[in-house]
């Protein structure tokens, strides 16, 4: 039997314990991995600082300071990058991760969901070992991009941040119409709509299924059959609509526009950006600077198609009118103050090579480096409304973190050959020292 004075003795130090037992378990320190910058950009002011430490802990950049300043702490991983120039991962604001590099009208009737899904899985890792840290993905079919972004977000598959649209969102027999089949198999796009109910609809639709933005053909396009990219095809009204219910539901509106016309309409309906912009004019330019429309501009695609393009007939005589006037009407848009974010239509050249549309910009209409750069950096992550998250390296924001041979003010090429690609704390590519 036990005593009483031992019942008492055990309960007091029971009692005792308690304070002890309900303190919840002393966390260990976060580990650092400490990224030593022989150079680091900042592409806000286009200043170069020597020999910066970049401390990053989890999926963010928690503070950078002088080297110097920094010694290594037991459990720090150290990556040397001190013979590279470091900067924030670039941002695309126009990709299809689920298309391919082929025109051949077969190839595109033979594609299924679930081979989009796979193309997916293989250009997201291209893209983001070529220091593309974040996409808008604005256009897939059947929804493919909505789940290769969440294969991402889990770790399942390799690739950057996205944004995506679902189905492009256009008018029957427009652009983003199914037009290659005769009216017996009563094909349609995805995301065919007619009329303000019907887009409506649609919108709504696209956002139940995981959409982050939308995406809307204002005009015909390049690489459909049987449309002009100089018409108009969503009214101003119809458009009016779609903006209204996606801001509304908290989701910008991108617009595929070519021709003059449905760039003006698409502006004062209210979109966040222009896709393509090729035929702008005085209206279209006075209309997004009124507004602060972006643009984006997808100019290296036509040279590459020059060199490597075999498209069929009723695309190559658009992109041969297309590409005879469409970076002299950018230029002007540009030298006009026009806003630009850098887009670059991948798919439509292979994925990875995005960076090449920087040095159309800097070498072919004139643009300055740091302008360029800031495209795809600071002006692409405020489009995409990711200013707290990327765009700049600073204290607080994702570790996006690249690295080049030099420094990209001084050539802009260099960023078609990405030595590190860091993306939210974890590295995929390190071939620096």
């Amino acid at each position: 039997m036990v005593s009483r004075r031992m019942l008492a003795v055990l309960l007091s130090a029971v009692v005792g314990a308690l304070p002890l037992l309900s303190q919840p378990a002393q966390k260990p320190a976060a580990a650092r991995t400490l990224v030593r910058a022989g150079s680091l950009l900042d592409v806000k002011t286009g200043k170069l600082l020597d020999s910066q430490t970049l401390i990053v802990v989890g999926d963010t950049i928690q503070s950078i300071a002088p080297s110097a300043q920094v010694p290594v702490q037991p459990g720090d991983a150290v990556i040397d990058l001190s013979g590279l120039t470091v900067l924030p991962g670039l941002i695309d604001v126009h990709t299809h991760l689920t298309f391919n590099t082929n025109f051949d009208p077969y190839y595109t009737l033979t594609q299924t969901d679930a081979k989009e899904a796979i193309n997916g899985v293989v250009n997201a890792r291209a893209t983001l070992l070529a220091g593309i840290t974040s996409v808008r993905n604005v256009g897939a079919d059947g929804y493919t991009d909505v789940d290769l972004r969440d294969a991402i977000n889990s770790g399942q598959v390799i690739g950057p941040h996205m944004q995506v649209s679902g189905p492009l969102i256009g008018i029957t027999g427009g652009h983003c119409d199914d037009d290659l089949l005769p009216f017996r198999f009563h094909a349609a796009g995805d995301g065919v709509a007619d009329g303000i109910a019907q887009v409506q609809h649609m919108v709504r639709q696209n956002i139940k299924y995981g959409a982050d933005l939308i995406k809307i053909c204002a005009t015909g396009g390049v690489l459909s059959r049987g449309d002009d990219p100089q018409a108009s095809q969503y009214t101003l009204e119809e458009m009016q609509a779609i903006v209204a219910d996606a801001h509304r539901l908290g989701r910008r509106v991108a617009a595929h526009a070519h021709g003059a016309q449905g760039i003006l309409w698409a502006t004062e309906a209210g979109v966040d950006s222009i896709e393509h912009g090729s035929y702008i004019d005085d209206a279209g330019i006075a209309a997004m600077k009124k507004h602060g429309t972006y643009l984006v501009p997808t100019l290296y695609l036509e040279d590459w198609m020059v060199q490597n393009g075999n498209l069929p007939p009723f695309s190559h005589q658009k992109m041969v009118a297309i590409s005879a006037v469409a970076k002299q009407n950018i230029k002007h848009a540009i030298d006009a103050g026009v806003k630009i974010a850098m887009g670059t239509d991948a798919a439509v050249y292979p994925h990875g090579l995005n960076a090449h549309e920087l040095d159309v910009y800097v070498n072919q209409l004139g643009m300055a480096p740091l302008a360029a750069l800031q495209t795809a950096t600071v002006n692409a992550a405020d489009l995409m409304g990711w200013s707290a998250k990327t765009g700049s390296l600073e204290p607080g924001k994702w570790a996006d973190i690249i690295a080049v041979e030099k420094n990209p003010i001084d050539d802009v090429r260099v960023l078609q050959d990405v030595k590190f690609v860091m993306k939210a704390g974890v590295v995929y590519k390190n071939e620096g020292k």
